[in-house]
């Protein structure tokens, strides 16, 4: 699977799914003063197939949608794509963010929402796309049998392509330049995802689902190990078989 990214000189494409037809329209006017093209879907089925017609760099997914649910569009784009998505939720419950990250949401924003912050959190996710932490090392990390490709944002285990959402690949690569490093999640929070201040339950769900694609047991994990009273800690295994 590969993400789609804008080409030079092109603006980047934003799938706006959203059953409200005035949610929609004020969505669409913010980012297209923030430089975007927009399209709109106001319902599940429309937006897989204007998904798989016209390729968005980025979709911004209502949860609550009639007939389909956004995570079941979420859990099928996930099938045959890792376009970053963007949830719109009108459910403050933890529990509801974490069935989100857990289906492939890379960020997510609770109703009722301030347009300019939900623009905002667009680009900056965009921004994660196909770009390297400033002042790293733009050459592959490899840890034994896995490999991140930072130019092309591809990343192998076992010589096998391993499907991972945005955060999922900025968050492997922050370990990796890392490893034996102890951090907390704000710590995580702060450095992979730019918040300043958010819920610490976005990143045990990613954590989470790295294990089960970088792990040989998740529940026993030998890379993401869990430091208790602190947080995680990156340990490369010198022996992976390749």
């Amino acid at each position: 699977m590969v993400t789609p990214r804008p080409d030079a000189g092109r603006r980047a494409r934003v799938l706006v799914v959203d059953d409200d037809p005035t949610v929609s329209d004020v969505v669409r006017r913010y980012l297209e003063r923030a430089g975007f093209d927009v399209d709109k879907a106001g319902d599940g089925p429309t937006a897989l197939a204007m998904a798989a017609d016209h390729q968005p760099d980025l979709v911004v997914l209502d949860l609550m949608l009639p007939g389909m649910s956004g995570l079941e569009v979420c859990r099928r784009l996930r099938r045959s794509s890792d376009v970053p998505v963007v949830m719109l939720t009108a459910l403050g419950e933890e529990s509801d963010r974490v069935v989100g990250f857990e289906t492939g949401a890379d960020d997510y924003v609770t109703k009722p929402f301030s347009p300019r912050e939900l623009a905002l959190r667009v680009q900056s996710v965009l921004r994660r796309v196909g770009r390297a932490e400033p002042g790293a090392d733009s050459g592959p990390l490899v840890d034994g049998d896995l490999s991140l490709d930072l130019v092309s944002r591809t990343a192998e285990r076992r010589r096998e392509p391993l499907a991972l959402t945005v955060r999922e690949f900025d968050l492997l690569a922050h370990f990796l330049r890392h490893p034996r490093r102890a951090f907390n999640r704000t710590e995580l929070l702060q450095q992979v995802w730019g918040w300043s201040f958010g819920d610490q339950a976005t990143v045990t769900v990613h954590v989470r689902r790295l294990r089960e694609k970088v792990e040989d047991e998740p529940q026993h994990p030998r890379r993401i190990v869990t430091v208790w009273g602190i947080g995680y800690r990156y340990e490369p295994v010198e022996d992976a078989h390749a």
